[in-house]
């Protein structure tokens, strides 16, 4: 088939329409933001407390595919005594959860509560303890986990752990 200069004047101008639009639709819509976990990188990397003969070597990946993945050992009298396996994830809808496996005892998940340029909460209210973990990354660069919940006993329980970064 061949065309007409009429005829390919017609699908020009039928078709230089659609162009604007398409290229005036991409400058409108703005990109998506980048995910929640991208806010945590100030997390990754390796943070230590010695504290009463102990010491506690935090460490954490960078975020990458919505998961940070992070462990944690405490030494006592030249031995481990504790040890945990953690994950920041990504959920189904964008919402972070922090998972945790401490010492061989059953997994543990907590939803994001708040999140802020320089701390992050989550919570689980039916958990017996802790019910909430927050890390706050304080001004001088260090860290503080906190821990809290109710103890056995029904009282309040807070536990903190105030860390140094031992590596980026």
């Amino acid at each position: 088939m061949k065309l007409t200069p009429a005829c390919l004047g017609l699908l020009v101008a039928l078709w230089l329409p659609g162009i604007a639009l398409a290229a005036d639709a991409a400058k409108r819509s703005k990109p998506a933001p980048p995910p929640a976990i991208a806010k945590l990188a100030w997390l990754a990397g390796t943070w230590r407390m010695e504290k009463n003969g102990r010491v506690i070597d935090e460490q954490w990946m960078a975020p990458a595919a919505g998961v940070m993945l992070g462990m944690s050992r405490t030494i006592a009298k030249g031995r481990v005594s504790e040890h945990e396996f953690m994950q920041i994830r990504e959920g189904p809808g964008g919402e972070l959860f922090f998972v945790a496996q401490p010492s061989g005892q059953k997994e543990a998940a907590f939803q994001i509560k708040s999140l802020a340029d320089n701390e992050v909460v989550f919570e689980n209210p039916q958990h017996d303890f802790p019910r909430e973990i927050t890390y706050t990354r304080k001004a001088d660069g260090s860290l503080l986990a906190v821990s809290e919940g109710v103890a056995p006993d029904g009282q309040p329980k807070r536990v903190e752990f105030s860390y140094q970064r031992a590596s980026p």
